[in-house]
């Protein structure tokens, strides 16, 4: 298949990373991908490094009209055979043609940036639930998880690099310093469990309130900031515990990777973290913004530490079912191609 992947997002973010490593593995599958982008250098370089040869636009938004005709120029000029538009920003000026154009939704978006979409996809089942719901035909959109590295033979982290003393238990968050990602939340309930180490690993606007919040709380000495980290499943490796505490997550790649690493989970109850973790089977579930229900989930988990191996076992075990490379990118390729020969329907 010829397959054209637009994507207009920033430098950094989970959708911006899954684009990368499914454009990656369609073409390491034998399929001629075009990955058409920002001009973002590293991403650039690392689809280059993969073998892509991966095509740079503005993506300005209404007011950039030529973006969407150049965009056409090297669809046609690479005879695509189906294109797919990630987020609503490709979706509103990805270029119509013979090609029949795919919508890829994250989150629950507005409908609107992808009313020239011939079909959508989604990469939970409720936001399926959702579109439909919207009024978008039902036959018209399918589940498509993502997949996430196996960190099954990753080295762990340093924990001394991170501050953690050895022997310490370690509790590990990820993502941007954002304040939907609830780490105030998350630093409140590891204030109140004795003797234990706090790890958030990212970056972003939060980062002096976290840092106060800290201090304020009393554990500067145990709770550490060591910003955006590229090692996730190292970092992984080397936690007793992943813990999601997000206000709002429509997926949670970042739970996904923690069952790739055999690491035990514990989410407040947003909507990814919700679908993806079957209440003490392959996670703990927690009330969203409750430090006092994150705190004892923790304990629970790290008090027994048995009960903490079966959840990690489980959680590699739906991993290797569900979320591994192989089963979803054999998905995708399956129903680009299914799309290919219905026309987009």
């Amino acid at each position: 298949m010829r397959i054209a992947q637009i994507m207009a997002g920033a430098a950094q973010g989970g959708a911006e990373l899954f684009f990368e490593r499914l454009s990656i593995a369609l073409h390491r599958d034998g399929e001629a991908v075009l990955p058409v982008i920002r001009p973002d250098p590293a991403r650039m370089a690392r689809l280059r490094a993969a073998g892509l040869q991966p095509r740079g636009l503005r993506f300005g938004g209404p007011l950039d009209p030529l973006t969407r005709v150049r965009a056409g120029r090297l669809l046609r000029d690479f005879d695509t055979q189906i294109a797919v538009a990630w987020m609503s920003r490709a979706a509103s000026q990805a270029p119509r043609g013979a090609w029949p154009l795919v919508g890829r939704l994250g989150g629950y978006y507005d409908l609107k940036y992808f009313r020239r979409c011939d079909h959508l996809v989604g990469n939970t089942r409720d936001i399926v639930r959702w579109i439909a719901q919207e009024g978008w035909p039902a036959d018209r959109v399918s589940y498509v998880p993502n997949f996430v590295d196996d960190f099954a033979a990753t080295a762990p982290a340093d924990r001394a690099g991170l501050g953690v003393p050895a022997g310490a238990t370690l509790v590990l968050g990820l993502g941007r310093l954002h304040e939907v990602k609830g780490f105030d939340v998350l630093i409140r309930a590891v204030a109140a469990i004795p003797d234990m180490h706090l790890v958030i690993a990212g970056e972003g606007p939060e980062r002096a309130a976290l840092t106060a919040l800290v201090r304020d709380c009393g554990v500067a000495d145990r709770v550490h900031l060591p910003g955006w980290r590229t090692d996730v499943g190292a970092l992984l490796r080397a936690a007793d515990v992943f813990v999601s505490s997000s206000r709002h997550e429509p997926l949670g790649n970042m739970v996904l990777e923690a069952f790739s690493a055999g690491v035990p989970v514990v989410a407040a109850a947003a909507e990814g973290p919700r679908e993806l973790i079957t209440q003490g089977v392959d996670g703990l579930l927690v009330a969203i913004d409750d430090p006092a229900a994150l705190a004892a989930a923790i304990a629970d988990v790290l008090g027994d530490r048995g009960r903490g191996a079966a959840l990690a076992a489980a959680g590699r075990a739906r991993y290797e079912a569900e979320f591994a490379a192989p089963i979803v990118v054999a998905a995708w390729r399956t129903l680009l191609g299914d799309l290919i020969r219905k026309g987009g329907r």
